[in-house]
């Protein structure tokens, strides 16, 4: 019998199996959280510095689901609300069965995504204002 698996890749390449709602809230939330700085950046010891301010590091982290003997659905969500959606044949990204969409969204919008991606609601995202 065919299995399916949900895997969160978080912001620092981790994999999470089988993610909760807590995990999935906590990553988006990091995600969209107002300026992240790249370390060790802008920081001075007690003295003023004329370098530019440190610019957002960007991040992004990505939910996966999909069957041991076929089709993967990715939705990745970059900092600044940049979503793709992409479907393929199998895991290991071989042929994809559509091209990438795109979209921008708010936190709360990417986390009806991933709830919608958990329950494998993979018509209901299609159905979605894609570009």
């Amino acid at each position: 019998m065919t299995q399916a698996w949900l895997t969160l890749t978080s912001m620092d390449g981790r994999d999470i199996a089988a993610p909760t709602e807590a995990q999935l809230a906590a990553v988006l939330a990091e995600l969209y959280a107002p300026l992240r700085l790249v370390k060790g950046k802008g920081k001075g010891k007690g003295k003023a510095s004329s370098a530019p301010a440190a610019a957002p590091e960007p991040a992004s982290a990505a939910l996966r689901f999909g069957y041991d003997d076929g089709l993967m659905y990715v939705i990745e969500v970059s900092s600044g609300g940049h979503i793709r959606f992409e479907e393929w044949s199998d895991r290991d990204c071989e042929l994809a069965l559509a091209p990438p969409r795109r979209m921008s969204a708010d936190l709360p919008l990417a986390q009806q995504l991933w709830a919608l991606m958990a329950r494998r609601q993979v018509s209901r995202i299609r159905e979605l204002d894609w570009h």
